[in-house]
Order: C-alpha cells, then structure tokens, then sequence
C-alpha cells in the first residue's frame, strides 16, 4: 500500500488525497472486530475509508456481511478520523461510543469479495460530541446510510 500524505494542512488538519494508508494504528478496535482497512481521503469534514468484506469476519454470514457489519464500518470510520487528527497532533488515538444512530437504512448486503468505500461527513461538532452522516458504497453502489451521534469516552 501506498503511505503518500500530502503536505497540507486546512484547520490542523493534513490532507490525504489520492493516497491509502493502513487504518489499524488510527482507531482503537483490534482483530477480529476491525471493519475498516485503509485510510482513503481526509479532510477537515469528510473522511472515507476502504475495507475488503472476507469470509471470516465476525459480520459475514453465510457470504454476506450484515447490517451490524455496515453499521460498525461506518463507526469506525468516524473513530478513524478521530485517530488520524490524534496522530497528526501527537496524541493517542482516544476510545469513543455511539451515543444515536438515526434514519439507518440499508439497501443491500454486500457479499464476501466485495470491497466497500464508506465515507462520513462532520455535520457538526461541539465539545467532545460529532454529529456525523456516513454512507457506505460497494461498486458505485449506496449500500447502507445513517447518521450517527459520536462522543469520546
């Protein structure tokens, strides 16, 4: 994998275009409940991440990854940002919860192979609490949405 980061910053925040990098050192979920791969795109209110669905993972049932497995995904990539601004400002990556989750609709599974692109939007953030939209995309495909309330613990 590519570790390119161009050097940028806009409100403290490095840009990452065009690059990926490993997402395992930027959140705090560990094997097996890891449902991200690879940090795509961030910047200073979207970030996507990208994760390959295999056979054994924990949400992969009989092929196909559930609606837990799109709802943890999108998680995890607001936790993914979180642990990326931490690493740029030399801090350890923080645990976090979901405080609500609203308007989650799913509109298809996607199936051991496929790869998932799964983008979270900032729509607000005050204190230690983000409000986030993410979607989730297989193939140009929109496979699952939410919006999510995110606290750090």
């Amino acid at each position: 994998m590519a570790d390119c980061i161009r050097n940028t910053r806009i409100n403290s925040v490095k840009i990452i275009q065009k690059s990926v990098k490993s997402a395992i050192d930027y959140i705090p979920q560990k094997a097996p409940f890891v449902m991200i791969g690879e940090l795509i795109h961030s910047d200073e209110t979207v970030t996507r991440s990208g994760f390959t669905i295999t056979a054994d993972n924990v949400f992969t049932i009989n092929g196909q990854f559930s609606e837990a497995g799109l709802m943890e995904n999108i998680a995890q990539t607001a936790a993914l940002r979180a642990g990326y601004i931490a690493g740029i400002e030399n801090k350890p990556v923080e645990l976090g919860y979901i405080g609500a989750v609203t308007n989650f609709e799913v509109f298809h599974l996607p199936v051991t192979g496929d790869q998932l692109v799964t983008e979270i939007t900032v729509e607000e953030s005050v204190l230690d609490v983000s409000v986030i939209s993410g979607k989730v995309w297989c193939n140009n495909q929109l496979m699952a949405q939410c919006g999510m309330k995110v606290f750090k613990a």
